[in-house]
């Protein structure tokens, strides 16, 4: 059996859990410990890295003794620690890793440096047992990619953001609505009771031979017509959100289309290709919809791991550790590894956006 303790302080979730795999059984998550700092930053409508730096080191601790104890497990029994070390808010990267460290170090176990991003490529092999290759779509509040995922450590990316992540953007309309923090699930709620088709929002890069994303001109659109009607009554922010909404799901299925057809040729022995969405945007119930009906039109099975799993949490970490000695890529030099605010999945594919002293972009 192996057990790995894993470590989240990405952004403002401080979270530890302990996963197992023994054998040829299924892997089994004994313990997923998150705390969210939602209330911390809600007066901000948006994470202040330098509160949530704070808030990690005071809560992580007694975090990772909380997933211990509810794992049943003693620090001694277990076989490896796992700890995001990038990408995100380098305060809170920081605690995280360093906190790792120091429990690798005085447990006399290997400590493994995760990519946050590796973690959410990887859920679906912990929740659905699902065989490589598959391929992914990352939607979260920093990050919106498509990535062909071959093997553990084998990325490829098909296509990325542009400019604005899609969880950004959920979160920017919302504060421009002046709808609560987190703005996702918020904008959401409200296009429940909106008309969809009110306002004729664009549909960024559809139908364009460039793979990316765009979302920064459909926020634009959004603050313009805002503004156009102001001041907006409760319905004219429920249709507002409705549009957008329906604007994203529109963009989001044309450039995974062109996505599938692409891994239908490149794999074409595949027999049940999969893709896989992951990040805090899957949650959405309209988006989920949406890439449903295109995968079974398209003959794929469509794969979204349960939401206490997509949004940020430290089973996913724990189990790309379990990954990563599995396949043979601990490594021996870990303890010398520095927190990356950049660090993208994929090593290989040049930069869309550029890159900067901190790293690539994307």
């Amino acid at each position: 059996m192996i057990r790995v303790l894993g470590i989240e302080t990405s952004c403002d979730e401080t979270a530890a859990s302990v996963v197992a795999l023994d054998g040829a059984s299924a892997p089994r998550i004994l313990s997923n410990v998150v705390l969210s700092q939602i209330a911390e930053h809600a007066a901000f409508g948006g994470v202040v890295p330098e509160i949530a730096a704070r808030a990690h080191v005071e809560a992580l601790d007694g975090i990772v003794e909380a997933a211990l104890a509810d794992s049943g497990t003693d620090l001694r029994d277990i076989d490896a620690v796992a700890a995001t070390a990038g990408p995100g808010l380098v305060g809170g990267l920081i605690v995280g890793l360093m906190t790792a460290k120091a429990i690798a170090a005085a447990a006399g176990k290997p400590l493994l440096a995760i990519n946050h991003l590796e973690g959410h490529a990887l859920t679906a092999r912990l929740t659905d047992g699902l065989a490589f290759p598959y391929l992914l779509l990352l939607v979260s509040g920093g990050h919106t990619q498509i990535v062909r995922v071959a093997g553990v450590g084998d990325y490829q990316r098909w296509a990325t953001t542009i400019d604005d992540a899609l969880g950004e953007a959920f979160d920017k309309t919302a504060k421009m609505l002046g709808l609560p923090y987190p703005g996702g699930p918020n904008v959401e709620k409200a296009a429940a009771t909106g008309e969809p088709t009110r306002f004729a929002f664009p549909r960024p890069m559809k139908g364009s031979a460039q793979p990316d994303f765009s979302f920064s001109g459909l926020k634009t659109a959004v603050r313009q017509a805002a503004h156009a009607i102001a001041p907006l009554t409760e319905q004219d922010v429920a249709d507002v959100c409705a549009s957008f909404q329906t604007a994203v799901a529109d963009a989001l299925a044309d450039r995974v289309s062109r996505a599938l057809a692409r891994f239908k040729a490149e794999f074409p022995h595949e027999q049940q290709p999969a893709l896989v969405v992951a990040g805090g945007v899957a949650a959405n119930q309209m988006i989920k919809a949406t890439l449903e009906v295109l995968c079974d039109k398209a003959g794929f099975r469509f794969v979204a791991p349960p939401l206490k799993l997509c949004t940020d949490n430290a089973a996913m970490i724990a189990w790309a550790g379990i990954e990563h000695l599995n396949a043979g890529l601990e490594e021996e030099n870990a303890f010398d590894f520095v927190p990356r605010s950049r660090w993208p999945l994929d090593a290989i594919s040049t930069p869309v956006v550029g890159s900067g002293r901190r790293g690539a972009k994307a």
